[in-house]
């Protein structure tokens, strides 16, 4: 039930100001591994980085097959090279042979030296025909390999082999936390469900596992979230709304890198196809919003993109079996508002930095204390080469959960994609300043991500941080104007 209650709104107030002056800092880890600065990823070059390729998937905790993929591309790619020269010396041998043909018959030679010639011609196709089945072979198999191979990292992300070794840049509102022993304070399941707004038994039996379904003010509060979220990106935040599908292509993932490495944590269509390949449901809408330029050449003009999408997405969660099972922090579908940029290279850094504030802005409006954490190697994302993490405190479990992930993927997803922009013509200094003659060559952008934010777990936060002792729930004064002006969400029992 939803009330307009006299409950003092100016406490919480002062608890978000007093928080955000004390907004902490900690400086980032310095990494060890070779810098990729300068680097390409790319199969043409992997011979002349071979070593720092090798040694960032290391750093990433890569298995060592992964590691010997790299030695095994090289190789592919020389054994490729030298089966292109064969295939183009046959090719040359029966481009000569042919006009010898013709200069024997016109000259009246013998039958036998034209049918041997016409022989040699025939063999030297056989060869091409066979070079050219080569050369698709090996790269068949160094594309598949290239497919699974991870980005390389920056320079900024500290080294590490797994969360425990990440590092907190960053906390806000920590005078905020209800702070206590696991069990002081409720968890936000059984906040719902004694607001009468959160039905597990009912999702079971529609849906199986890993599916809510949530009623009244619950329900109500989860999409004023949503709505609240996507206002504050699109009305003046700089992002432009897209209602995007939530099926894609294979193509698609293996694009922004989802495919092939996770294919077992999406959900797959078994009759539907998408121009002949698989169709998935999206597990996150950075899918459908990156690949709207996949092939594209743009120009520099068109940059930065910047979108911003409120979808529901998919998830099998098959490599989480047995984590997380109560309430709602870990759902096969869930909502989530999700922010994606597309920039010049140069901006990256400052871009992706912008986009991290963003999200940060969304939790500080609802007055979530949280925390900035920089993912070292061994835990970052496979197509990210820098992220941060948004924690955001649960008092209910007495711990801090991820409730967004903000990607920097510098120019790996845009070659994947063959995502390309044309910059702008630079201009002659020995010309009066004049622009130079010709198109620039087309460079691979810069495309980075992240939640802001992902409803599910912000209801989860708003419920846990702003419950009451009598099972009440106050509603964050930015929310208020999508719940009817509603100050709190109070049980059936109190009505």
């Amino acid at each position: 039930m939803l009330a307009a209650s006299a409950r003092a709104w100016s406490g919480l107030a002062r608890r978000g100001r007093a928080s955000s002056a004390r907004f902490s800092a900690v400086a980032d880890a310095v990494s060890t591994r070779p810098s990729a600065a300068g680097v390409s990823l790319e199969l043409r070059t992997l011979k002349d980085h071979a070593d720092t390729v090798k040694a960032h998937v290391r750093a990433r905790q890569g298995s060592e097959e992964t590691v010997a993929s790299v030695d095994r591309m090289v190789a592919l790619t020389e054994q490729r090279a030298a089966a292109q020269r064969e295939r183009d010396a046959a090719l040359s041998t029966r481009k000569a042979l042919s006009g010898d043909i013709g200069k024997a018959m016109k000259t009246g030679a013998a039958e036998a030296d034209v049918a041997a010639l016409k022989a040699e011609v025939a063999a030297s196709a056989d060869v091409a025909e066979g070079a050219e089945a080569t050369m698709a072979a090996l790269e068949e198999e160094a594309n598949a390999l290239f497919a699974a191979l991870p980005n390389l990292l920056d320079d900024a992300t500290p080294d590490g082999a797994g969360e425990t070794e990440n590092v907190v840049v960053a906390e806000w509102g920590t005078d905020s936390r209800k702070l206590g022993d696991e069990g002081d304070y409720l968890w936000h399941d059984d906040l719902a469900a004694g607001l009468g707004g959160f039905d597990a038994e009912a999702a079971s039996k529609v849906s199986g596992a890993r599916f809510a379904v949530l009623r009244g003010g619950v329900a109500r509060l989860e999409r004023a979230l949503g709505a609240f979220f996507l206002d504050m990106h699109t009305d003046g935040g700089g992002y432009e709304e897209v209602s995007s599908p939530v099926i894609v292509a294979r193509s698609a993932l293996e694009g922004t890198g989802q495919l092939p490495k996770f294919e077992d944590d999406l959900f797959k269509l078994d009759n539907h196809k998408v121009r002949g390949e698989d169709a998935f449901l999206i597990p996150t809408a950075e899918v459908p919003l990156t690949n709207l330029v996949a092939g594209d050449i743009l120009e520099e003009s068109d940059l930065p993109i910047r979108v911003a999408a409120l979808t529901h997405c998919f998830r099998a969660e098959a490599g989480s079996y047995g984590r997380d099972t109560r309430g709602l922090v870990r759902q096969h579908q869930f909502a989530k508002v999700e922010l994606v940029k597309i920039v010049a290279p140069d901006d990256g850094v400052a871009e992706h930095e912008a986009l991290v504030a963003d999200a940060e802005k969304c939790l500080q409006m609802l007055d979530l204390p949280y925390r900035k954490v920089s993912l070292c190697a061994g835990d970052i994302g496979f197509s990210a080469r820098r992220c941060y993490d948004l924690e955001v405190w649960l008092p209910g479990p007495q711990e801090y959960r991820e409730i967004s992930s903000c990607s920097l993927m510098g120019d790996y997803q845009a070659r994947r994609m063959g995502l390309r922009f044309r910059p702008k013509p630079a201009k002659d200094d020995n010309d009066g300043g004049k622009k130079k003659k010709g198109k620039p060559k087309p460079l691979f952008p810069y495309t980075m991500n992240g939640s802001g934010l992902a409803v599910g777990r912000a209801l989860v936060a708003v419920l846990e941080n702003h419950q009451n002792p009598d099972g009440s729930v106050t509603v964050p004064r930015a929310l208020r104007p999508y719940m009817g002006g509603a100050e709190s969400i109070i049980p059936p029992k109190a009505k």
